[in-house]
């Protein structure tokens, strides 16, 4: 499960990545509103950890931002503002749930896990299309036509990653940052490897579409005629 967390407060930031990687989960972090929506909006998060008060645009604002885009990531709110008021503004606002500061590791680990079966059971049947390709993101399959092809793990991270963002150009620092996270020691020939591979399994398939280089930039996924 990849998790987003968007705390502020370093120490907390840093102790809280810790413990969620300890129990294996995929963990981003960012210091900031506005990094932690940029984060965000590329969908590929299980869950998102977001604090309520942050610099640069508050947690209630990067929520409804979210929400009105249409992304349905579940949202965990923490906070130290605990009045019924305050709760219920955040969840108007589109938190899933709420927890307030200070909380236990055993409770954080847990709402995580409901979470995430929550978005589970939302997302199962889910898919994502382009041209002729269907990509089925929680089976990691690809179908086209009669076709059905298996991807890994992170190839289908990587298409997920692309059809999400249909025809903007994705750079290769942006591609390992959202597929193997920031705090991965992964270079960026892993980048270009898992392109390969995905290249090369998508390249049988009248599928329609194109994954382009972007000479000295990254990649790009588009929609062609010419399959």
């Amino acid at each position: 499960m990849r998790v987003l967390l968007v705390e502020d407060e370093q120490r907390l930031s840093e102790a809280l990545s810790y413990i969620l990687k300890k129990n294996r989960y995929a963990v981003d972090t960012a210091l900031d509103g506005i990094s932690g929506q940029e984060h965000a909006e590329t969908s590929i998060y299980d869950v998102i950890i977001l604090d309520r008060m942050l610099p640069g645009r508050d947690g209630i604002s990067i929520l409804r931002n979210l929400r009105s885009q249409g992304i349905k990531t579940p949202v965990l709110m923490l906070t130290a503002k605990d009045t019924i008021a305050d709760r219920v503004e955040g969840l108007d606002a589109g938190a899933d749930d709420y927890l307030i500061k200070p909380f236990s590791t055993d409770e954080l680990l847990a709402r995580i896990r409901a979470l995430g079966r929550r978005q589970s059971e939302v997302t199962q049947g889910d898919s994502l299309q382009a041209a002729a390709l269907i990509l089925h993101p929680m089976r990691g399959e690809v179908e086209c036509g009669d076709s059905l092809i298996k991807l890994t793990m992170k190839e289908a991270q990587l298409l997920e990653l692309f059809l999400r963002n249909k025809g903007q150009v994705i750079t290769k620092d942006q591609i390992l940052d959202r597929v193997w996270g920031i705090d991965s020691e992964v270079d960026l020939n892993n980048v270009e490897i898992y392109i390969y591979y995905l290249r090369k399994k998508l390249e049988p398939l009248p599928a329609g579409i194109r994954i382009e280089t972007i000479r000295g930039i990254g990649y790009c996924l588009r929609e062609v005629t010419d399959v």
